[in-house]
């Protein structure tokens, strides 16, 4: 005799679990909506929503069947494919800005946030929303706690693009120095051709101070044969307003 309340699902709790998933996939992306980031509050919920759906119908929707004698029901299935195929929304929020990636936690997020939809579909609450709770405490504080930790330990990209003139690496390592910032390691390579005669300089750079590094940039870039510089530690509007007014004045 088959136990038909394991293979049906009332409407009532079905509603449950959807506005469940609505609510820990949000709380996830408005974290990640705070932080700026490229997948944010709706794209959150919709993943957890999708999550939910595709798990209720891998347990539920197939019940017709199960009395049949040549039909072996795998309710995992369609959650296995979940799992493996959400991965394409995470590597669309992985960014490569210059020498810096941007987005593998914003992907993390959006994996886990599939998880815990699947979780709430079959019906398990508390993994759920005990997930959701260490998510946000990892985004939250961990990410204060990481950034304070390893503050004097963290290196620096920076691509700084210049006229080769004589002394000019000097003049660049020289502001660096003021700074209290130690110079790590150093790539020259010729830039693009779009600009004639010019260099581009890869630094990796340690400094125990955002606010040091950010006023050596700002000096680099007063510099007239600095055509224009990227960082992680720079807002790209900052630079992108710095590098317009140095390519257009400096090199004549």
């Amino acid at each position: 005799m088959i136990n038909e309340s394991v293979w049906h699902i009332s409407n009532f709790d079905l509603t449950i679990r959807m506005v469940v998933s609505v609510l820990l996939g949000g709380l996830i992306g408005l974290e990640r909506e705070w932080s700026n980031h490229a997948a944010g509050f709706r794209t959150h919920i919709l993943v957890c929503i999708g999550a939910t759906s595709i798990m209720l119908l891998s347990i539920y929707g197939f019940s017709q069947f199960i009395e049949e004698p040549n039909v072996r029901t795998d309710p995992a299935r369609l959650a296995a494919q979940v799992i493996s195929g959400i991965g394409f929304l995470g590597a669309g929020a992985i960014i490569r800005n210059g020498p810096s990636i941007s987005g593998l936690t914003t992907a993390a997020s959006v994996w886990v946030v599939a998880a815990i939809g699947l979780s709430v579909g079959a019906g398990f609450y508390y993994p759920a929303s005990l997930a959701t709770f260490l998510v946000l405490v990892s985004l939250f504080l961990l990410n204060k706690w990481e950034k304070y930790l390893l503050r004097n330990r963290r290196n620096q990209d920076v691509v700084i693009k210049i006229y080769d003139r004589p002394g000019m690496l000097g003049i660049i390592a020289t502001k660096f120095g003021e700074q209290g910032i130690q110079i790590k390691n150093l790539v020259m390579h010729s830039a693009s051709a779009e600009v004639e005669g010019a260099m581009e300089l890869r630094f990796t750079l340690r400094t125990t101070s955002s606010d040091r590094l950010l006023k050596a940039l700002e000096q680099i870039l007063t510099i007239p044969d600095v055509i224009g510089l990227e960082s992680n530690s720079m807002p790209s509007a900052q630079i992108k307003s710095f590098s317009t007014g140095r390519s257009a004045s400096g090199g004549g």
